[in-house]
């Protein structure tokens, strides 16, 4: 689907020099503001963008002030995963 937008020239003018491509920014902020309401996953966020890792993705949220969801669950099993890994020796004691 295609939406067109009027614009004042001037505004577009001075939005683009500081912007660069309009087309760009606005389809950014869409998607950002569909992945904040929960409307797409990150995976659509990383199509729709054209970005090719899931870290390109966590980055450019990141930049946006976009939080990442990170439960307790997620703490737990990261905890668990960085113990399972010391015990087998894989990670350095600090």
């Amino acid at each position: 689907m295609q939406i067109q937008i009027a614009l004042p020239d001037d505004l577009a003018f001075s939005l683009e020099a500081k912007w660069g491509s309009l087309e760009r920014r606005l389809t950014e902020m869409i998607v950002i503001e569909a992945y904040r309401e929960g409307s797409i996953s990150v995976g659509k966020v990383r199509e729709l963008l054209g970005m090719k890792t899931r870290l390109e993705v966590d980055d450019f949220l990141k930049a946006k002030g976009v939080d990442l969801p990170y439960s307790e669950a997620d703490l737990e099993a990261d905890s668990q995963t960085h113990e399972q890994l010391r015990k087998d020796g894989k990670l350095p004691l600090l």
